[in-house]
């Protein structure tokens, strides 16, 4: 088993920048596809991004599509989340996941076996 931990979240204003990082130990980094959720103060969880093993593909959210990009370094057992033109809406806890089997549905949370403890983003003026 692989176990998370998520670090860079904080308080920023609109239009800034924040990069989440994401570290994995245990289990072999290159077996797991990757993912990011939220948790908005509504208590919804949302998709945000996932990339595969080998960075070849990647997907997310309509929501953060063209603002956020999703990156990993299996060197450094480490996924990343930069969050450009960050915007009140995306205040959220933020998660990061892994998942071992290749063929689920990566925009779902049931297909994750790992989670991390979560970083907190407010996006404030």
């Amino acid at each position: 088993q692989v176990q998370l931990v998520e670090s860079g979240g904080g308080l920023v204003q609109p239009g800034d920048s924040l990069r989440l990082s994401c570290k994995a130990s245990g289990r072999s980094f290159r077996d797991y596809r990757m993912g990011w959720f939220r948790l908005t103060p509504a208590k919804e969880r949302e998709f945000v991004a996932a990339i595969s093993w080998s960075s070849e593909v990647t997907y997310y959210a309509d929501s953060v599509k063209g603002r956020f990009t999703i990156s990993r370094d299996n060197a450094q057992s480490t996924v990343h989340l930069q969050m450009n033109s960050l915007k009140p809406e995306d205040t959220a806890v933020y998660y990061c996941a892994a998942a071992v089997s290749r063929k689920v549905n990566l925009r779902l949370p049931v297909s994750y076996d790992a989670w991390g403890q979560g970083t907190q983003v407010t996006v404030s003026s």
